[in-house]
């Protein structure tokens, strides 16, 4: 049962899936750092690890059923000549809800509205973001799992692939929620980003498949630029602090 583990090639194909998790799972983190920082901060990082948690387990129960997950790539319907799965019209359905979350949001910070939450309506906000981040979950899973399994071939290598990349994962979100709760303007590129991976997952759905590279390469441009006027910004006020 466990004679993959003396075979280099699986061992390969382990660390190439690690990767390749860890990539993907960025659109996870980030939707989850966004969507959580309206909370206040005891409340927002038990929403980010119970968020993480869900994730993790609906990889797992996806791959423990592989063969009704396969089904979800056969077609159901055809319009205009194009043929839809279950899991293009999941992707679809993911992608715009991504975009009009990401909107929304913009449009809440731009505009103004509630500042803060509502002690009676913590509750319920907390709720509603579980709620959210559970559906995004599950639709990034199904991305996830669907490559995952053109990758490997035994279940116990993508297992591990994934809880290890969920642990870098949930180690890492930390540092990049408080980051974006630290700095406002980040809020907005990281919204930007939920409009960019929401368009991707819709041309997915729509079998026009955008490479991750560019998306993945656009965010990370975008996010060293952002950082960089962070810092300078972070050196002005403290010169301008010492010059007082």
């Amino acid at each position: 049962m466990i004679s993959w583990v003396s075979d280099p090639a699986i061992w390969a194909s382990l660390i190439t899936l690690i990767a390749m998790e860890i990539v993907l799972g960025i659109d996870n983190v980030v939707f989850i750092s966004v969507i959580v920082s309206r909370l206040p901060r005891e409340l927002s990082t038990r929403a980010r690890k119970i968020g993480l948690t869900l994730a993790l387990v609906f990889r797992v129960i996806l791959l423990m059923a592989i063969t009704w997950l396969i089904g979800l790539t056969a077609p159901l319907l055809e319009l205009f000549g194009q043929p839809f799965s279950w899991r293009d019209l999941i992707l679809i359905a993911g992608g715009l809800f991504l975009i009009f979350k990401a909107t929304r949001e913009i449009h809440q910070d731009i505009e103004g509205g509630d500042d803060g939450i509502e002690p009676a309506s913590r509750a319920d906000q907390f709720f509603s973001i579980i709620v959210q981040i559970a559906l995004i979950d599950l639709v990034f899973s199904i991305d996830s799992i669907v490559t995952a399994v053109g990758m490997a071939q035994h279940v116990e290598v993508m297992i591990a692939a994934i809880v290890i990349s969920m642990l870098v994962m949930y180690f890492a979100s930390g540092p990049v929620a408080g980051f974006i709760d630290n700095h406002p303007t980040t809020k907005t590129l990281a919204l930007s980003f939920l409009l960019l991976i929401g368009a991707a997952l819709v041309a997915d759905g729509l079998a026009f498949h955008i490479p991750r590279g560019y998306i993945y390469f656009a965010m990370a441009f975008s996010g060293a630029v952002e950082t960089v006027n962070v810092l300078m910004s972070s050196r002005r006020k403290a010169k301008r602090v010492r010059t007082r």
